[in-house]
């Protein structure tokens, strides 16, 4: 099966999940291309693709060129604060902001560039001690409260990883809960966005829409099994 077979096959397979539970918005699908060369990127824009997504600060630098057009470049993988720099020098969002003091660097850092960055807000859903983001209400809250005082960013939403598991039902808890913290925070915060919710995987993005997932992060499914060495 080439690409666009294996393209094609995700956009059918993600209206035929929108159709069974009614939904007729825009589902965005990103690509995530880890571990892959970047000619295999260059492969997925032909195929009409215009959204990335990596995980590694150090694989976006040695991957993709410093100037890019034609798509968006996210980092969604665990952000360490001696990288932010980097980042922000080199994508057009980060998906995975998971502290208050994170923020605030990233914040600094976009200014400094001249550049309002979009973030999404990282929550750990599936309580998963190998998994990023924040538990507490509290500590999300903090960072709700400060953002207007944060120029550099522009937060539009919310990202969580399922748990690794085959669980429907658990799966779908961990989304559902997602959606929950967004509709509490556009009633608490209504002057900040939260139109993204970034959640689904290849293994998991049907339960994923159905739980109202407006981004699904596919990787695996699109460029083939990942070679870690």
């Amino acid at each position: 099966m080439t690409m666009t077979d294996r393209i094609d096959e995700i956009l059918a397979s993600i209206d035929d999940a929108k159709a069974e539970c009614g939904r007729t918005d825009e589902i965005k699908l990103m690509a995530v291309s880890k571990t892959h060369p970047y000619a295999a990127v260059e492969q997925a824009v032909k195929c009409g693709l215009t959204l990335f997504g990596e995980n590694r600060v150090q694989e976006i630098q040695a991957k993709f060129p410093a100037e890019h057009a034609g798509y968006e470049l996210h980092l969604i993988g665990h952000l360490q604060s001696n990288k932010v720099k980097k980042a922000v020098a080199a994508v057009d969002a980060i998906d995975s902001i998971d502290s208050l003091r994170l923020a605030r660097k990233v914040s600094d850092e976009a200014e400094k560039l001249g550049k309002v960055l979009p973030v999404l807000i990282e929550w750990n859903t599936s309580g998963e001690n190998s998994k990023s983001g924040f538990t507490e209400l509290a500590d999300y809250e903090e960072l709700l409260a400060e953002a207007q005082s944060l120029p550099g960013i522009s937060i539009r939403g919310l990202m969580t990883i399922g748990p690794l598991t085959d669980d429907e039902r658990q799966v779908r808890q961990a989304f559902a809960r997602l959606r929950e913290i967004a509709q509490w925070s556009g009633k608490e915060f209504p002057h900040l966005t939260f139109d993204v919710l970034s959640m689904g995987m290849s293994q998991d993005y049907r339960w994923a829409i159905k739980e109202g997932s407006t981004v699904v992060r596919i990787g695996t499914a699109i460029f083939g099994r990942r070679d870690y060495q």
